[in-house]
């Protein structure tokens, strides 16, 4: 059962609370009705998110075996069969396909936009330098519109773009690794070929002023501040501030090579910043008023 919780990444389901975004920014968490959808999208899109990863590895399969890190996986590794994991992929996208029809059809068109979306990625699309990262990017966003669909809450275009940069800049710093153990003579994947240390890091440089000057103005928006009937938004700028500067620092400083995600639910730092910035932004929105 731990291989088999292993193969399906289960770490990862964290990314899947994105769906989450247009209820909490529309303070509609009150709302058990639409709350319960969500959360059952959620899953939805963790047991999506499973057999994509099984796919992957599948693919990968011979690079996972050259990789210090990768090779550990259970197909990989062999703690798993090829069948035994193509088999669990594919129950896992029925599931996922039926689940999401009980809800909503458009979570569904959702679902299989995601599940396509990422076939093309892992099978060829992966190879290409900084489209991959783009795909990454749309996976998160695709994540949003599946939250919106079945709350018919409209997400706000401030939500979108920042969570767009924000997938950029972690699919970039997590590349930011491969080419690390490349220029250590280490084999691993051929989209690497399209980056290098200089490229990556001017990238994130540029990302990361980005994604704050975008928070800053979302704010400082007029409207923004009418819908949190407050002019305290700008203290929660204090966190996105720290919490790129912190993990810039594991990149380039420390020379982390943990994934974002480990990075996330390891630092300390990082989760104080997110608890501190996920409280001030629960007040304003739903306790202050």
């Amino acid at each position: 059962m731990k291989n088999y919780l292993k193969l399906m990444r289960v770490e990862q389901y964290i990314k899947n609370i994105f769906v989450f975004a247009p209820l909490f920014f529309d303070s509609q968490f009150q709302n058990i009705d639409n709350l319960v959808k969500v959360i059952f999208t959620f899953f939805c899109f963790c047991i999506a998110s499973s057999s994509i990863y099984i796919l992957n590895d599948y693919f990968d399969i011979n690079e996972d075996r050259n990789h210090p890190q990768k090779s550990y996986r259970p197909i990989a590794s062999g703690s798993i069969s090829i069948k035994n994991g193509l088999c669990l992929m594919s129950f896992l996208m029925v599931l996922t396909m039926f689940a999401s029809w009980m809800i909503s059809h458009e979570l569904l068109m959702v679902i299989l936009s995601y599940i396509i979306l990422n076939f093309l990625y892992s099978k060829w699309l992966k190879h290409i330098a900084i489209l991959d990262v783009n795909i990454i990017a749309i996976g998160f966003i695709l994540r949003i519109i599946a939250g919106s669909v079945v709350s018919d809450v409209v997400p706000s275009i401030w939500i979108l773009l920042i969570t767009y940069l924000l997938a950029l800049f972690l699919g970039i710093s997590k590349r930011r690794t491969d080419v690390l153990l490349a220029e250590n003579g280490k084999d691993v994947r051929k989209n690497i070929e399209g980056y290098n240390l200089v490229f990556i890091d001017t990238i994130l440089g540029i990302l990361s002023s980005i994604i704050i000057v975008c928070y800053i103005f979302y704010c400082i928006s007029p409207e923004i501040q009418l819908h949190y009937h407050s002019n305290l938004l700008y203290l929660s700028i204090i966190f996105v501030v720290n919490g790129i500067f912190r993990y810039l620092k594991l990149v380039f400083v420390d020379q982390s090579t943990y994934s974002p995600t480990k990075i996330v639910l390891n630092d300390r730092f990082i989760q104080i910043t997110i608890l501190g910035w996920l409280l001030l932004m629960s007040y304003l929105l739903y306790f202050r008023n």
